[in-house]
């Protein structure tokens, strides 16, 4: 008689099998100079928020606000690899990856940000993470600023609301090229600027919690200007970090600099819809890249929006354009476009802020894809093929970077075996490669991919709910324990054609015990 949990056990290896001889992806089927990596950012692993020298940030100073975070979570020991990062690049170098991304904290570096020293203990500190790295043989890929900064630039000036923090984050650049540069050969200087100008501005969910009706209901803000200064004042603290970088630091230190954006991915509800799904991605990802590249917003913001778009001037426009060496593509789903023009939308999607387009999961009663723990971020492997052609073709094949892709769990109450046996994880990971694999093969110049997370960590507003990582974490005891995908992408890089066998093996053999 098999009782409940032999059947569970057996469900598991048929699963698990079939990701084993099902039509695997390969390291082989990727260019042979390809990088592959993991990610993470300071604020959601490092903790020790006020040790050796570290000033209060915005996301301490958010998260002592009760209802801010999703169980009142913060980061202020988060997973302790301030004091751990040693056995962090223990399982980083298990994994055999060639690239380890992460950000540097700002509050860490520069306390009081242009307004005080630098700190000394803050810069040995990543001093010995990338001498660390580099000892064994994994390529530093690193981003300057990851949300978080120093609290007392909001005190002072309204951080991104003020042009005087285009200044305070070029100081704070400079001072880690001039620090870390002869190390770094990847930078990237800002991440997610359009997330962030949205969720912290428009929304009103990150720091400084600032947003109008109908977006949100904030003690302060307005949804509809704000977010447009706010990223006027990002891409231009970005084109003045990077002409620095490439007059004074690039010759000499010989590495490249570039953004990281969110990259979801537009396509048209209906064939009525496709202008809008045009718009939905110039009001994104065109918003933040356009004047990067080619010096100024996307022609469809300036036919909406008007003069109520900030203009660059010719002086800008000229530091401004072809500032990125590479474009880092962070993308974990897609949405299907409406056009609110045409078509009725909710008060929020029908906004010139918006683009007049709303973005939606549902055509004719089907998801677009399989849930997440994010309801925003459905499985949608095709997307991740389509957003790199449509870089592609609009950014003349700039190179690009893989630099965030990866799977929540939709339950986030499981522990033990469900936490670990994360075969959705792999099968996200599997579709998304081969989707990706498929765009190199047309001719996209993509250079590497960045898995999300190393291991689970503080999301944000989510707190610790949401779990993307290939290693668990226990919060009790902060080990770090593998799940079945550190497994499989270790024998991915491994370029190993039957990566889960062996674990078949085991889990067959603890279900006869059961």
């Amino acid at each position: 008689m098999v009782n409940r949990s032999q059947l569970q056990w057996l469900l598991l290896c048929c699963s698990f099998f079939f990701l084993a001889h099902g039509d695997d992806i390969k390291r082989s089927d990727f260019p042979e100079n390809f990088m592959f990596g993991v990610g993470t950012s300071a604020y959601q692993i490092e903790g020790a928020y006020r040790e050796d020298g570290k000033s209060l940030n915005n996301w301490d100073v958010f998260s002592l606000s009760p209802g801010h975070i999703r169980n009142d979570d913060n980061g202020f020991i988060a997973n302790d690899h301030y004091h751990r990062y040693l056995k962090d690049f223990d399982i980083i170098q298990s994994l055999g990856v060639d690239a380890y991304r992460f950000s540097i904290s700002w509050a860490r570096i520069l306390p009081r940000g242009r307004f005080g020293e630098v700190n000394p203990e803050g810069i040995m500190f990543y001093n010995k993470i990338l001498d660390e790295l580099i000892l064994r043989g994994i390529t530093p890929f690193v981003t300057i600023y990851h949300h978080d900064f120093p609290q007392e630039l909001q005190d002072r000036y309204g951080s991104w609301l003020s042009p005087l923090m285009q200044e305070d984050y070029v100081h704070y650049a400079e001072t880690c090229f001039k620090n870390f540069g002869d190390r770094v050969k990847y930078w990237t200087t800002i991440n997610e600027p359009n997330l962030f100008t949205q969720m912290a501005y428009q929304n009103g969910r990150y720091p400084p919690a600032r947003c109008s009706d109908p977006f949100g209901d904030c003690s302060a803000g307005n949804s509809d200007v704000e977010p447009i200064i706010v990223m006027h004042n990002m891409l231009l603290a970005h084109g003045k970090a990077v002409n620095i970088y490439r007059k004074y630091y690039q010759r000499e230190q010989g590495g490249s600099v570039g953004i990281v954006l969110d990259c979801l991915m537009f396509e048209p509800l209906t064939d009525n819809d496709q202008e809008a799904a045009n718009r939905g991605l110039a009001f994104s990802i065109g918003w933040a890249l356009d004047p990067l590249i080619f010096g100024d917003y996307p022609l469809e913001m300036r036919e909406i929006l008007g003069n109520q778009l900030l203009k660059f001037s010719n002086s800008e426009k000229e530091f401004m354009k072809n500032s990125v060496d590479f474009i880092g593509v962070n993308h974990y789903s897609t949405t299907y476009a409406v056009d609110c023009i045409h078509s009725s939308c909710s008060l929020t999607g029908n906004r010139p802020i918006k683009g007049f387009v709303e973005g939606i999961f549902v055509r004719d009663g089907v998801q677009i894809g399989d849930p997440t723990g994010i309801s925003t971020l459905p499985v949608v492997p095709r997307g991740l093929g389509e957003v790199i052609d449509y870089l592609k073709k609009k950014y003349d094949n700039k190179p690009m970077f893989v630099t965030e892709n990866g799977y929540s769990d939709p339950t986030t109450q499981g522990q033990g075996q469900d936490v670990l046996h994360d075969v959705k994880r792999i099968e996200y990971h599997k579709s998304y490669l081969a989707s990706l694999a498929k765009a190199i093969r047309d001719g996209a110049d993509v250079r590497g991919y960045f898995a999300w997370t190393l291991m689970d960590d503080f999301e944000w507003i989510i707190g610790y709910n949401v779990r993307f990582g290939l290693y668990y974490i226990d919060r009790q005891t902060l080990d770090r324990i593998p799940k079945l995908s550190a497994k499989w992408y270790q024998d991915f890089l491994k370029n190993n054609t039957q990566p889960l066998t062996a674990t078949i093996s085991e889990l067959q053999y603890k279900a006869a015990d059961s």
